[in-house]
């Protein structure tokens, strides 16, 4: 029986958003003194329950805004839910968004030695693997240039390759394959299979459904903060395109 690496029980993410327009800076300061400001709560998430199972690569689909990406940040530990229980057995590697995590001021080799030390990296392993981190991120005429210069493709390549140089034990991908050229697509589509035959379990965010297909073991399709379906890969990306075209 496979071991259970992540537990998400019960798990509910509400925000507070205005629910009246407030014209200055002046009346909001004079509404919220006299606490006649007022809020909606939204529900990102919903109480989902969900087991991943070590190995596993899980595709998540669903509409913009159904939660997908709020989910896997309270996976990794970015958000803490409002309710519910997550429990994460191993070192989590997130790639939620483009370029988080970097210092718009340093340069793309400072950047590399500050993200591989947030992920745990030593100083040597960076040393001895910083050729290889910005040969894969195509950016060597870059390198010495403030990432602020960069691009977001440049960005997200060489997020990508810092995350991926070392085999993580849980790796969160939100969207970042979808940057860059096709040749660079199929590189990094190529370096997230040979994380899958290490074992690594890997939760994967795609708004390309062909994608998901031909990576993904089990996939979740998020509806309005809740798991509407979740299965093989196959019937549930042919339900899931069923329903975009209904």
């Amino acid at each position: 029986m496979k071991d259970i690496i992540i537990d998400i029980e019960d798990v509910s993410m509400h925000f507070r958003k205005g629910s009246e327009k407030v014209d200055s800076f002046k009346q909001y300061m004079i509404k919220k003194l006299k606490k006649e400001i007022k809020y909606d709560i939204y529900k990102a998430l919903n109480g989902i329950s969900l087991q991943i199972y070590k190995g596993e690569v899980v595709g998540f689909v669903g509409l913009n805004g159904a939660g997908k990406s709020t989910l896997l940040k309270v996976v990794a530990g970015v958000q803490n839910p409002t309710s519910g229980s997550i429990t994460v057995k191993g070192k989590v590697s997130p790639l939620l968004e483009l370029g988080a995590g970097f210092d718009n001021e340093l340069t793309g080799r400072e950047n590399i030695y500050l993200n591989g030390l947030i992920l745990g990296y030593s100083k040597e392993f960076i040393n001895d693997n910083m050729d290889n981190i910005i040969e894969f991120a195509e950016v060597r005429d870059f390198i010495d240039t403030p990432i602020k210069n960069y691009s977001s493709g440049m960005r997200a390549r060489l997020g990508f390759s810092i995350a991926t140089i070392k085999e993580p034990d849980i790796l969160i991908v939100d969207e970042v394959l979808s940057v860059g050229d096709g040749k660079f697509r199929a590189k990094s589509e190529k370096r997230m299979l040979d994380l899958i035959d290490s074992n690594a379990t890997v939760l994967f965010v795609s708004h390309s459904i062909d994608q998901i297909r031909r990576l993904c073991s089990k996939v979740v399709w998020i509806e309005k903060g809740r798991v509407k379906m979740i299965g093989d890969t196959n019937e549930i990306c042919d339900s899931y395109e069923q329903h975009l075209t209904d």
